[in-house]
């Protein structure tokens, strides 16, 4: 005999669970494919704006760790030999040059050979001082950009031109422009975080990071040193879980209802919100290094006072990236003059210090990444405002060189193991494949997906862009 089709039929536990699972599963199913919806189509009204967003085109690289080394050091110290100015030894610079003058020397200042030793590296061949030896281990990693070239000879100024492609304030860094483009990997963390060194800001300062005329969302979030990196995430002593929950939809509903379109402070202002109502469940395991073990602890060099901290905010630019942050600065230099790499007293002493700091914790994060398998598409900038001048100052020192200088990418589709261009045989100007500051950023959009040219956003009656209106891929510098 049949069973009616209105009799309940039981139903096992087992069986229960098993359907109770798949409609969670379903759930979730559909909540990750109406976010690969949103990104592919672009945001909608009202939806997060840091959402992920699809490229322009099929991208090398998915994240930025922006390495910036505060204060300009020596390229013909570092990564650009010139055994030549050993002939030039206290004379000034040949009539030919020009005789650049610079901050504080007039040209005519003798001309200061590099007393470092070198050594060539990896398959490559390519040759790093010996105050870098560490990094030259991974040189068949990286893309050594040495006719590098910028505008200007004053830091902030200079700084504003690498961060944002001008010299003067009031336009969107870098980081900015990237997370705007693409979004985030994760609801849960800032998409732009920057981490600058304890003695102080770069002399730029704030606008290095800034979002300027895009919506105030993509501006950079500072994490400060210490287990704490994120201030005020916990609720105070005595408040339940359920009581800060109702007091953040209060303050949600009472910022929606003061909000007026177009305006982005408050957007941004809801948006933080949301995401540190977020993030007090998810940052703090992401800023966790005690779930590290020792022996990565040690590769970054936390166990030494001299590389410690910085090696500390590289081991949590690679959690944070891993994590699904895009875009994470971290800053060498800043504060007093003895943290910054300003060599204008003493060039060795200057640089032994701060490659000290820098060279191992630098090493490993590469090599670290290439281990876990996010090298591949995690592109690595090590970068500065200008470069050092090959006559000395006072004797021992170096002046500001904007005229050629090095910069150098890794991973992320970069072509390891290559030098791009040449600066001429003392060091001074770019003179093969020169690569402006518009070009640098070009490609650097390149390797994440983004067209330069397309990247655009309405303001003052006008598409900006990070590039201005030049600006050319560095197509050598592309694996």
């Amino acid at each position: 005999m049949s069973t009616p089709a209105h009799t309940p039929v039981a139903t096992s536990r087992r069986e229960f669970l098993f359907r109770s699972g798949g409609g969670l599963g379903g759930i979730a199913l559909n909540w990750l494919l109406a976010r690969d919806l949103r990104a592919s189509d672009g945001p909608r009204p009202g939806a997060n704006p840091l959402a992920a967003k699809k490229p322009h085109f099929e991208p090398k690289a998915k994240r930025v760790i922006f390495l910036f080394m505060v204060g300009g050091p020596s390229q013909m110290d570092l990564f650009d030999p010139k055994p030549e100015l050993e002939k030039w030894a206290g004379k000034p610079l040949p009539e030919s040059t020009g005789r650049p003058k610079s901050q504080f020397t007039d040209g005519n200042s003798g001309i200061l050979p590099s007393t470092r030793k070198w050594a060539k590296y990896g398959r490559s061949g390519i040759e790093v001082s010996d105050l870098m030896p560490e990094l030259g281990t991974c040189a068949d990693d990286i893309c050594f950009l040495r006719s590098c070239w910028c505008t200007n000879t004053i830091h902030a100024p200079a700084m504003y031109e690498l961060h944002s492609g001008r010299t003067l304030m009031g336009f969107p860094s870098l980081g900015s422009w990237v997370t705007y483009g693409l979004g985030c990997e994760t609801d849960n963390l800032p998409a732009y975080c920057v981490m600058p060194q304890p003695e102080g800001v770069p002399e730029g300062g704030a606008p290095c990071w800034g979002s300027a005329f895009l919506p105030a969302v993509y501006q950079g979030t500072l994490l400060r040193r210490g287990a704490s990196p994120v201030l005020n995430l916990k609720p105070p002593a005595g408040v339940s879980a359920e009581q800060n929950r109702r007091s953040f939809e209060l303050v949600k509903k009472l910022n929606e209802m003061a909000l007026t379109p177009g305006d982005t402070e408050a957007e941004a202002r809801i948006a933080s919100y949301e995401l540190a109502f977020r993030m007090q469940r998810h940052a703090p395991e992401a800023v966790d290094l005690s779930k590290e073990t020792a022996a990565t602890k040690a590769a970054y060099g936390l166990d030494d006072k001299r590389t410690a901290d910085f090696g500390t905010r590289l081991l949590l630019a690679r959690r944070l990236v891993e994590r699904g942050v895009r875009f994470v600065t971290v800053y060498s230099g800043g504060g007093p003059l003895v943290t910054q790499w300003d060599a204008h007293d003493d060039i060795n002493g200057n640089h032994e210090n701060m490659c000290g700091r820098v060279d191992k914790p630098i090493a490993a994060l590469l090599k670290d990444l290439k281990q876990r398998g996010l090298l591949k598409d995690t592109l690595v900038v090590w970068c500065s405002e200008f470069g050092r001048t090959p006559n000395s100052q006072g004797g021992k020192g170096r002046d500001h060189n904007p005229l050629g200088y090095t910069m150098w990418l890794a991973g992320g589709g970069s072509k390891g193991g290559t030098a791009v261009g040449t600066t001429d045989e003392w060091g001074l100007k770019a003179v093969e494949e020169r690569i402006s500051v518009n070009d640098f950023h070009a490609t650097i959009l390149h390797l994440l997906g983004l067209d330069h040219e397309k990247l655009t956003y309405p303001h003052s009656g006008r598409d900006e862009r990070l590039t201005d209106v030049a600006g050319r891929v560095v197509e050598a510098a592309v694996a």
